[in-house]
């Protein structure tokens, strides 16, 4: 592959850019994804599959297949269209968020395969970006890119197929949060907004490069922590909100989230973005399925409860904590330079409640 020493204009890649997917945020709505999904359930019973331990019932991150007693493969995938003008950015994007679903199920990735959808009249410079991008961040994640498959399409699509190993009796899911444990995120909030203020030219040039940072830093080292510290429930925060993927997180567990609104980080133009109501489709989907199991306990606005909704693509984990492990958890994550912001507590009930 040659390297490209100029990126191709903004112009030239934004006129094939026609929307924005963060994340697993489908323009579908979430009760028609569910339909869809249906006839697997009906195919595929659970029952049939003992060395399936997570995929099927309930889903996660990723499927998860036991091969021996310590050993068990994890396999992932997604693919989205463009969110930045950067070809190489959006390569390095696709890649990173990937293989985060490896990270968020606590396990190590070591080989992908290349998913795109291209334009035939896409510049072969900027194609050519956008894998250098993956494979560059893929090569970062310890993952070899081996292959892939390519298709036409008028609107540009990109991501990667990835697989990982994972100790079955150390791996991380939904359903381990217990009444005590902190909650703690590894990014802060705000990425759809500020993408989606992008795409409508609002946005300004040092907000999108701080998100941009953000999207393309690995979740490796909270996965790390993660299992340096035994924890059982990780997810990553990506496009079903904080607010979406933290109730599956109280549902799977069987617990509630307290938050603190005032300790959960956003970038620096999230809140200015917000009211000026730059949020991508997804965030009022989120709002829509998941708000009736959301208590807002003081007055919020609109846009501070929106922030709440908003797709991230490749965001952050959403790990639980136990207490008694919190300060080592913290100061070891300071050793490693993870941010790691505490940002609520899992308690008996459910649904979420912001404080």
């Amino acid at each position: 592959m040659t390297e490209q020493t100029q990126s191709p204009s903004k112009s030239s890649f934004r006129m094939t850019t026609l929307s924005s997917c963060a994340g697993c945020a489908s323009k579908l709505k979430m009760q028609a994804l569910d339909e869809i999904l249906r006839p697997i359930s009906n195919i595929f019973d659970p029952k049939d599959y003992p060395d399936l331990l997570v995929g099927l019932t309930p889903a996660d991150d990723a499927a998860v297949w036991r091969l021996d007693a310590h050993r068990a493969l994890v396999f992932t995938t997604d693919f989205f269209t463009p969110i930045v003008d950067n070809p190489y950015d959006y390569g390095s994007i696709a890649a990173t968020n990937a293989i985060s679903d490896i990270f968020a199920m606590g396990g190590k990735p070591f080989l992908a395969l290349n998913v795109a959808a291209l334009p035939p009249d896409l510049p072969s410079s900027v194609t050519s970006e956008i894998i250098r991008g993956g494979a560059e961040k893929a090569h970062e994640a310890g993952v070899v890119i081996a292959g892939g498959h390519t298709v036409k399409d008028s609107e540009p699509k990109y991501g990667l197929a990835v697989l990982g190993f994972v100790d079955p009796d150390k791996k991380l899911t939904k359903g381990g949060a217990k009444p005590g444990d902190a909650l703690v995120l590894t990014k802060p909030l705000g990425f759809g907004v500020t993408t989606t203020a992008l795409k409508q030219e609002k946005a300004d040039p040092k907000d999108v490069a701080e998100v941009v940072g953000w999207m393309k830093r690995l979740n490796r080292d909270g996965a790390i922590l993660a299992s340096e510290f035994g924890l059982e429930c990780g997810t990553d925060v990506t496009g079903f909100s904080l607010m979406g993927h933290g109730n599956e997180v109280a549902k799977d567990s069987g617990v509630g989230l307290k938050l603190v609104y005032e300790q959960i980080p956003f970038v620096s133009g999230a809140r200015r973005y917000a009211e000026a109501l730059t949020f991508p489709g997804g965030a009022y989907d989120n709002f829509d399925y998941f708000k009736d199991r959301v208590h807002f306990a003081a007055r919020f606005d609109e846009p501070a409860r929106m922030l709440l909704f908003d797709p991230q693509t490749s965001g952050g984990l959403l790990l639980a904590v136990p207490k008694d492990k919190l300060a080592a958890f913290q100061a070891r994550a300071k050793e490693m330079d993870q941010p790691a912001w505490v940002i609520g507590e899992a308690v008996a009930g459910s649904g979420i409640e912001i404080i």
